[in-house]
This record gives C-alpha cells, structure tokens and sequence, in this order.
C-alpha cells in the first residue's frame, strides 16, 4: 500500500490484480500448481529466519495489548511451527487434483454424451483470525484447487501475515505462476473488509473463519456469497439400546479431549430407560475431566454433582470443559431438542439397534451424523479429504468440512458427433 491510497483504493487494486491472477492459474496443469506449492514449502523453510524476526513484532504488541497466554501462543512461529507450515503445504501437494475430471458421463437418448467437468470458483476471500498458518493453509488449497486467494487476517497477526504472504508470493512468481494468485489485505481495520464485501465483480466466495460475531457481520454485510459456520453446538443422544461403556467412552472423547474446538460435543441426551445405569458412569468419568455438568431436574436426581441447567445452556456452544445433559423421555424427543438447539454442525447417536441408528442418520439434518462414534471426528483429515479450508454448516454450496472438491463446481461438458435439436 502506498502512503496516499485510500483503503479502497487499495482493495480494489488487490482485487483486480486477484481476478487477473485467477484466469491463468485455473488454467495451469496439475504439475505447474505442484511445482509451484513446492516452491512455496522451500521459501517458507528458507525464510524462517524473516518470518520469526516479523513475527517478533506481533508477539511484542501482543504482549504489550493483554492477549492471554493460548492467544499468544497460537500466534507464535517457531521453526517447528514454520516447518510445520511448510509440511502442510507438501501434502496437498501430494493431493489428487480435482480440477478438469470429468464426472457422471451418461449418453443421451440422441447420442449425445454428456457430463460435469471440476471447475474453479475463481476468485476466494478469506477472512480469519489469530493464526499465522492459517495464511499458508488456505493459500496451498487454493493454488492446488485453481483458485486465487484474497486473505484478510487479524490485526494480532499482521506483521506475521504479510511477510508469510509476501515469501508465498514470491515463490509463486519464481515457479512461473501469477504472484497475485495469493494476495492479502495489509490493513486491519474493518473498512477494508467492509470495502472487500462489495466486490462482487472480482471476488465469487467469501469464507469467514472466526467467531460467531464475525461471521454474522461478514454475512450481513457481504454482497457475495459466504459459506457460514456460526458456532457447533454438537449433540450425542445415548439410546436405550446404547452399550454402557462404549458411550461412555465415546461421549468423554467427544467432550474432553480438545472441549474449545467447534466438533466438541456440548450437549448429552440421554434416554430415561437408560439414564439410572448410564448417567452416574458417564458422569464420574466426564467430571474426572474436570467437565462440569449442567444437567436438568432428572439429571440433577441421578448425579449428585450436577448443577442445575438454565434455559440459556441449551443451545450454548461451550467451548470448554462444560456439558449440557438432559434426559429425554424418547428417542422423538432426542430429535426434537436437536431441531430445536442444534446448529446443523454434527450429532451422534449412540445405539446398538440398526433400525434406530438407520432413522437417526436420515432425520437429523446436520453437516455430520454419526453412529458409535465421537463427535471430533467432523474434519477434513479425519473424513479423508486430506486437507480443510473450513466446515460449512450452509448447504449451498457445501455442507461440512470443504477440502479441494468443495472450493471447486462443475460445468456441463457434452461431446457429440453431429446432433442439432429437432
């Protein structure tokens, strides 16, 4: 940015350089986007020297501003984080390329066969917050997926965001791809974002990654499309026919072994024929945690250690070592509390009859169902996609954790040899 542009100047120079980007990098062959993200894994290693130093300065004003040890500690780069960084970027390179595949060829009556070729969006905006690796992370899916990538990271982390953009952009000129193919937002005040969202004649998606309270204001404001994740409220439901220690096992995982993540599980529903054997096993196991339970009236009743739910904790995304628990008088029930306080993110059942885990899966409507299992599974590593840009609890155009398929679509391809319509 130059010392006389106005912010939206700026953007708007960013985002056409973006758009101009994204035409020759969609068109680029699988080995040039590879070639190029190994560049990118090369500068990151040699350049850690550069990018710790940059990174200094937001530790410094981190620290100098109050940020809390995690924060700080999410935003530090080390060489094992930068080395880290650049490992990330080497397995999507060693990721199939969705781009150009044909799929669900079918010949038509007339002769005509016709299909769906794997297309870039274009151009990507990606809003986050906090961490350094997430610039290199949604860069790399972005080259191997065609797309150009306008990334706008928070203020904590400026210093550490530009020089990782700055090493990323340079390596893709040096592979002979466009450098503007990866841009970023170098101020951090809202209006650049604000100014961002209205352009939709460069930019066809916008993935806020952040706290409810950005998402909602990128939504509201944005005259591009979004893919949305406000918050995981998981649930798990412990049918009648549920094996004890199986759910009791799968249910702590789901709550303790990282509860400040958005696939924790936040709520326990448990059947009443069940709940007498269930709850006071399960219970001892989530308090020796340190889980605190909020349960209700009945919950309360089996487990001595419970508090008290208020009406707010249902629907409450936690974040932390505290679990909703509420026992339900049937499985109808179960469903309904999840209609009603679910945010479409991901809910387990836990059942040993088919029949019930059959009905489950087809009526809740959430980006993940499971069946015997916790809840953390909802992420691209662990679904197979190798690598995620986020989870979308939109079902336009992706629904769940988007990996390289979901930051392409498809366009109609057909071959004939002659037809004309009658």
């Amino acid at each position: 940015m130059t010392p006389n542009e106005t912010t939206a100047a700026m953007v708007e120079r960013i985002c056409h350089g973006a758009k101009a980007a994204a035409g020759p990098l969609s068109h680029a062959g699988t080995a040039s986007k590879n070639a190029a993200l190994q560049a990118m894994a090369r500068g990151l290693r040699a350049g850690a020297e550069f990018l710790k130093k940059e990174n200094a300065k937001d530790m410094e004003a981190g620290t100098s501003s109050g940020l809390s040890a995690a924060m700080l500690d999410r935003l530090l780069l080390t060489d094992t984080r930068i080395g880290q960084m650049a490992e990330g970027i080497e397995e999507v390179s060693a990721l199939p390329d969705p781009v150009g595949g044909i799929e669900r060829m079918e010949r038509r009556p007339n002769g005509l066969l016709v299909g769906r070729m794997r297309i870039p969006l274009g151009v990507i905006a990606i809003i986050y917050e906090s961490r350094p690796n997430v610039t290199a992370d949604a860069a790399a899916l972005c080259v191997k997926s065609g797309n150009a990538v306008i990334l706008r990271g928070g203020s904590e982390a400026i210093h550490s965001n530009v020089a990782v953009a700055g090493v990323l952009r340079e390596a893709l000129t040096t592979a002979g791809l466009p450098g503007n193919a990866v841009s970023l937002i170098p101020k951090t005040d809202r209006a650049a974002i604000d100014e961002m969202l209205t352009k939709e004649e460069y930019i066809d998606l916008v993935i806020p990654r952040g706290g409810e309270g950005l998402i909602r204001s990128v939504v509201e404001k944005s005259r591009i499309p979004v893919i949305k994740h406000y918050k995981g409220v998981c649930h798990a439901y412990v049918d009648e026919n549920a094996d004890i220690p199986l759910a009791v096992r799968v249910c702590v995982n789901a709550k303790a072994q990282r509860p400040g993540v958005c696939n924790a599980l936040e709520t326990m529903l448990v059947h009443q024929a069940i709940a007498p054997t269930f709850l006071p096993k399960a219970a001892e196991a989530l308090v020796n945690e340190g889980v605190e339970l909020r349960g209700c009236p009945e919950t309360v009743r089996l487990v001595p250690k419970a508090v008290p739910a208020a009406d707010a904790d249902w629907g409450t995304e936690f974040l932390d070592r505290i679990l909703a628990v509420r026992v339900v008088p049937s499985m109808d029930a179960a469903l309904e509390h999840i209609r009603k306080h679910g945010s479409l993110h991901t809910e387990a059942i836990l059942t040993r009859d088919h029949g019930r885990a059959m009905r489950f899966l087809r009526e809740v409507d959430s980006s993940l169902v499971l069946v015997n299992a916790s809840t953390r599974f909802n992420d691209g590593h662990q679904l197979g996609l190798g690598a995620e840009i986020g989870i979308s609890t939109s079902k336009i155009h992706a629904f769940g954790p988007m990996g390289l398929a979901e930051l392409t679509t498809t366009k109609f391809v057909a071959f004939g040899d002659g037809q004309v319509r009658q």
